[in-house]
């Protein structure tokens, strides 16, 4: 003990860089982390995206074929291109809504991103979106009608 007594007396910082490297190391841990879960939310957020997109182009395909080859403008078929979209979201595993307007059809999904790191302090899901919308339209020769 006496030993211990002498050797802080000269050297009155011993120890400090261990206090230091602790909370560097806690601190490092916690960017890490966040960086972890944010970098999941965001491509939870890219999936969301791509399935609304992919489910919204899938329900644009559905068009009412008779009325487009009579010159009579593109709608979608109302209930084929609901049915389409609705079925490219179930299989996706995404949750979301499906409306089809005119020559429209319109996505929203939404997803959320369990955490690994921000759990910790409470935060447990982080939420995604994603919004895509179909627009069928006639074109000739490369120009839109």
């Amino acid at each position: 003990m006496r030993r211990l007594r002498e050797r802080l007396a000269r050297d009155p910082e011993r120890g400090s860089a261990s206090a230091w490297a602790a909370v560097t190391t806690i601190a490092m841990f916690l960017f890490v982390g966040i960086a972890v879960d944010f970098g999941g939310q965001l491509h939870a957020q890219q999936q969301a995206r791509d399935v609304a997109t992919q489910a919204a182009r899938a329900g644009g395909q559905q068009i009412n074929a008779p009325q487009a080859i009579r010159g009579q403008g593109v709608t979608a078929q109302p209930g084929d291109a609901y049915s389409a979209a609705a079925s490219y979201l179930a299989g996706s595993g995404v949750s979301g809504s499906v409306q089809v307007a005119g020559a429209r059809v319109i996505v929203d999904t939404s997803a959320t991103y369990n955490t690994k790191f921000l759990s910790i302090i409470g935060i447990n899901t982080l939420p995604a979106t994603g919004h895509a919308e179909a627009r069928i339209a006639r074109a000739v020769g490369g120009v839109e009608q």
